[in-house]
């Protein structure tokens, strides 16, 4: 099966802005998906000139990933029986710049800590975060490793 996905971005020169230069334009934007309430306002990270206060591309990678391994997690444990009572993942990724301005993610640590009802399926819970990844449609998009240092509490 083939999905298409649409987005588009509109940005547009401010008054008393130019693109002559790389540092005399601002880099807020925004981002409409078809079919959603409302454009995500998007900049670039700070240390790329951009307004601290708005996603940036680099966020919005880095929640794709995060959401959509919790996503297929859940899926697994739905497959396996494993009632999952909370999830919470403060993930982090690694961006390595290059003196050429080119530059990519290198790692993303994923830390979930998930809370499940059967101390009995702690081991299974715990392993599943690999099937989980094996799943996701962004992990399977990215070329940099993902590690997965999860925690699993029983309530």
């Amino acid at each position: 099966m083939k999905h298409t996905f649409k987005a588009s971005v509109n940005w547009s020169l401010s008054d008393g802005e130019s693109t002559m230069s790389p540092r005399t334009f601002s880099r807020n934007h925004d981002v409409s998906i078809v079919n959603k309430v409302s454009p995500l306002q998007v900049s670039a990270a700070k240390i790329f000139r951009g307004d601290d206060s708005l996603y940036n591309p680099e966020d919005l990678l880095l929640s794709a990933l995060t959401s959509c391994h919790m996503m297929s997690y859940l899926y697994a444990c739905a497959q396996h029986q494993i009632e999952v009572l909370s999830y919470l993942d403060r993930s982090e990724g690694d961006l390595e710049v290059e003196s050429s301005g080119s530059g990519s993610f290198k790692v993303v640590r994923l830390k979930p800590v998930v809370t499940i009802k059967n101390a009995n399926q702690k081991e299974l819970a715990l392993q599943l975060h690999k099937k989980a990844n094996e799943l996701c449609f962004i992990a399977n998009s990215c070329n940099f490793p993902i590690s997965h240092e999860a925690i699993i509490l029983v309530k």
